[in-house]
């Protein structure tokens, strides 16, 4: 007789998952590990990930694609950068990884152009990797000792997702483009309340959208907090990979009909206008129209989220025959050398250059603080993905963040303005049938690296470890933060990501811009002996994936993070250097604590270990405040030891 057992209707995050999976079933909110295929490291994180696999006294790159792209500081303004470039040029050589030279392009960009593929799992010591679900990879980004282990084939734990379906009918309207579609989904689901689930689009509205518009979405995935997002892999994919000479690498990939999502979201593309999100969040979302006529101070179109060549074709014919207004500074920086050739063989450099655009390389630059940052109090508009506070390189600087339609337009005019008031033809683009494929700027390591010798400059240093737990934590609360504290408030990029291979001095600047006094006091208690608490409201960790806001805090003594909310690639770096992530088990306790009180959490060791409830003493003010840990018997293994070096390390 034949089984009556119904087949699982499932979707496209659970095939890719449930294919890759080495521990655990597919059960949202249940601990699993999964292969990872692909890694991608930059020289932002790429330095303290390479050495973190020299720790680990890992020998070889295991992974089918690993790859350095030197993307982030490439304006080498001291000996630092250039001698971490000259370091990962050569351990990616010993170890057999691809190194992407700097002037090759954006690490999300060239990645989508050159090596990504549906059905692929894809880990990236960088938070915007999700980009690669624009071409149907489960992508996630992760700190960089997740993704030395991933380097040397161990697998990546992570929380079985839940899948939010978001259902896309129709097509976009002229001058409404898909960094409108990532702007409404950030109204709709804001940047906190996200983790521990995958965006899923489906529906007959992807059909309208090529991969790059797909993978301006999943990259601004970042920001809503969600695991990964992924697309389809269809008919425009294989499209696509055809265009980029990788026809053969391409499946076809959909959900089943009838696939159950735990969630369902329906998006009309035909209803929708252009977007904005004003300063200093991501999700403080506002239509153009209603902003219209804000004065505006400087311009800048690139980044990992915008930059693709048919994005920078649609803003040289907007631009054709025009001058930026005299008041606006336009920067452009293409996402990739690929697309800087195209736009140079096309003449949509000339164009742009014929308007007054500069030209930047084609890096992350701006995106992160490093070059073209605005005047005092300026507001500027940007295509990239983050407007936190500080984060363009001044502090009072107001970042708006667009699609590059909107951008251009601001450009033109000195002010906020709809592109649809513009009173000009909608430039229409297409894909182009093939891209300029040109590979001679990625180094391809030798079959056997073992004569390479590793270039260590004089910044480079071994990457600390921490001690094993103790059985009581005893110290005090070194910092009292709000809601929404990112990566960017605990550990700054810009200027300062030269010291990122260099704890000891980078830890100097651990919350610069929330208390410059911090790291003094927090160095101060650990001399004595003492541990140094951090308390931090809701969403506390969003943004970039820099594991040094785990690393660094260890290194000064931080011991545990007490918040009403966590996000989840921090929590894992926290976890990955033995730091205990906390929840109040009553939020309103939050306001009991301030800094410099005197806290304990006595049996703490033991607590972790038997899975028992643990609670703060607060000392000064003499109440006992009960917390909150959600971790796997792994993580509370990795916590006790003292963190993942301390398991995994050769000595």
């Amino acid at each position: 007789m034949g089984s009556t057992e119904v087949k699982m209707k499932k979707t496209i995050t659970q095939k890719i998952i449930e294919n890759h999976l080495v521990e655990g079933k597919w059960e949202p909110g249940s601990p699993i590990a999964i292969r990872i295929d692909q890694v991608l490291t930059h020289d932002a994180t790429g330095t303290m990930a390479f050495l973190q696999f020299e720790a680990l006294g890992l020998d070889r790159v295991q992974a089918e694609v690993a790859l350095c792209y030197i993307d982030h500081n490439t304006m080498q303004d001291g000996f630092e950068n250039a001698d971490d470039h000259k370091y990962l040029q050569t351990v990616t050589a010993k170890f057999g990884a691809i190194y992407s030279r700097a002037g090759n392009g954006i690490s999300h960009q060239v990645h989508l152009e050159r090596f990504g593929l549906p059905g692929k799992t894809l880990l990236g010591s960088d938070s915007h990797t999700p980009t690669g679900g624009g071409i149907g990879m489960i992508a996630i980004g992760a700190g960089g000792l997740d993704v030395a282990l991933a380097m040397g084939a161990q697998p990546f734990y992570m929380t079985c997702p839940k899948v939010i379906g978001v259902e896309l009918t129709g097509a976009l309207p002229d001058w409404v483009a898909a960094k409108d579609v990532i702007l409404k989904m950030l109204e709709i689901l804001t940047t906190k309340g996200n983790v521990g689930t995958v965006v899923e689009y489906y529906g007959e509205g992807v059909k309208t959208l090529s991969v790059p518009e797909r993978a301006t979405i999943t990259n601004m995935g970042a920001e809503l907090g969600v695991t990964t997002s992924v697309f389809p892999s269809d008919n425009e994919t294989k499209r696509f990979l055809k265009a980029q000479e990788r026809e053969s690498g391409w499946v076809g990939l959909k959900a089943d009909k009838g696939a159950k999502y735990d969630k369902v979201i329906k998006i009309d593309l035909s209803t929708l206008e252009p977007m904005v999100a004003k300063p200093h969040s991501p999700d403080n979302i506002a239509k153009v129209a209603d902003i219209a006529g804000l004065h505006v101070d400087q311009v800048c179109i690139g980044s990992c989220t915008n930059s693709s060549y048919k994005e920078l074709v649609t803003v040289g014919m907007m631009l054709e025959g025009k001058t930026v207004h005299p008041a606006v500074s336009l920067v452009i920086s293409p996402g990739s050398r690929q697309v800087y050739q195209m736009i140079a063989k096309d003449g949509t450099l000339a164009k742009l250059l014929g308007a007054g655009a500069r030209i930047v390389e084609p890096v992350c630059g701006f995106c992160i603080g490093v070059g073209q940052a605005p005047k005092d109090n300026a507001v500027s508009v940007r295509t990239n993905n983050r407007n936190f506070k500080g984060r363009s390189g001044t502090a009072n600087a107001n970042i708006y963040l667009v699609s590059p339609e909107t951008a251009a337009a601001c450009a033109i005019t000195s002010v906020m303005t709809d592109p649809r008031k513009l009173g000009m033809e909608y430039p229409r683009t297409k894909m182009p049938a093939k891209f300029i494929v040109d590979d001679s700027m990625f180094i391809l390591p030798p079959a056997d690296g073992k004569d390479i010798q590793i270039y260590r400059g004089p910044n480079i240093g071994e990457p600390p470890k921490n001690v094993r737990l103790p059985d009581d934590l005893v110290g005090e609360i070194g910092l009292k933060v709000g809601d929404k504290i990112t990566t960017d408030h605990i550990m700054p990029a810009g200027p300062r990501l030269r010291y990122r291979s260099n704890t000891e001095k980078y830890s100097c600047f651990v919350f610069e811009g929330v208390d410059p006094k911090f790291h003094e006091r927090a160095k101060e208690c650990k001399s004595t002996g003492r541990a140094t608490f951090i308390v931090g409201g809701l969403s506390y960790g969003q943004g970039s994936s820099r594991e040094h806001a785990a690393l660094c805090p260890m290194y000064l003594g931080v011991k545990a993070v007490i918040a009403k909310s966590l996000e989840r690639i921090h929590t894992a770096n926290l976890i990955n250097f033995g730091i205990i992530p906390l929840t109040f088990e009553n939020e309103a306790d939050y306001d009991k604590l301030d800094a410099g009180d005197e806290v304990n959490i006595m049996g703490v060791r033991e607590a972790l270990k038997e899975g028992k409830p643990i609670k703060l003493r607060d000392e000064t003010k003499s109440v006992e405040i009960p917390l909150l840990y959600d971790l796997t018997p792994r993580q509370r293994e990795i916590i006790l030891a003292g963190g993942l070096l301390n398991l995994y390390g050769k000595g």
